[in-house]
């Protein structure tokens, strides 16, 4: 068994283990995506009801136990880094966050620190938490964004009356020839969601169609770049909420 480490995390996913334990997908400060084997939080001697901290995107503070070779990390004196006081209670918020942490689990697969890529989770949570305008454009902002981390954000700026090359990854001014584009109105939409910022999302009135349409233009060019997005289970819940 090596030493212990402090550590900060975001929950993306769990899996029960055994009687009362769990297998937690984090997103870390200090080495990325980890894998922790957490014991006894379902247990009815639990205290403080350790599973309710287990929640997707919930921000944790614990001291991790560096594992022998081939065996998971282990976490104790687990608690919460920031309380939610929105996210957990507002359906939307809720479903928001689910669809961001899987999101994260599906995409983000390296076991290496990014303090960027971190610190834009941590701060896109908070801004969810206190969000109370345009709650129902969050998840097609946080998508637009996260896509600059991945590695594949537009590499230009949108003019008026621009489509979106979905594979050279830039507005262009025709059609291309392929047709795997963002047609002028989700381009549009894209080129707004580069330069607004959180606290004006509800300046942005879109219908239900425009939501959908966007998202799934959207999911094409992520789709494109990283084809784990197609799995991601919760997307058919935003399309119902919002």
């Amino acid at each position: 068994m090596k030493g212990s480490y402090k550590a900060r995390g975001v929950v993306l996913h769990t899996v029960k283990y055994g009687d009362s334990g769990v297998v937690a997908y984090l997103y870390t400060d200090r080495s990325g995506r980890q894998t922790y084997l957490v014991q006894g939080v379902r247990s009815a001697r639990s205290k403080g009801n350790k599973a309710a901290l287990f929640q997707p995107l919930f921000l944790l503070e614990y001291e991790g136990i560096e594992p022998k070779h081939g065996e998971m990390h282990r976490m104790k004196d687990v608690v919460a880094a920031v309380p939610l006081s929105s996210i957990p209670f507002d359906a939307r918020k809720s479903a928001i966050a689910l669809f961001m942490a899987e999101t994260l689990y599906r995409l983000v697969r390296e076991s290496e620190a990014n303090p960027h890529l971190f610190s834009f989770i941590e701060q896109t949570v908070h801004a969810l938490d206190v969000l109370e305008e345009g709650v129902a454009n969050f998840h097609l902002w946080f998508l637009v964004k996260l896509s600059y981390f991945l590695g594949f954000y537009p590499g230009n700026s949108y003019s008026a009356g621009n489509y979106f090359d979905i594979v050279r990854g830039e507005f262009v001014p025709l059609p291309p020839g392929h047709r795997i584009a963002m047609q002028r109105e989700e381009a549009e939409l894209l080129g707004r969601l580069m330069e607004v910022p959180i606290e004006q999302l509800g300046g942005i009135g879109l219908n239900r169609r425009q939501r959908v349409d966007f998202l799934n233009a959207l999911l094409a060019f992520i789709g494109y770049h990283a084809d784990t997005i197609r799995v991601v289970r919760s997307i058919d819940i935003l399309k119902e909420v919002f």
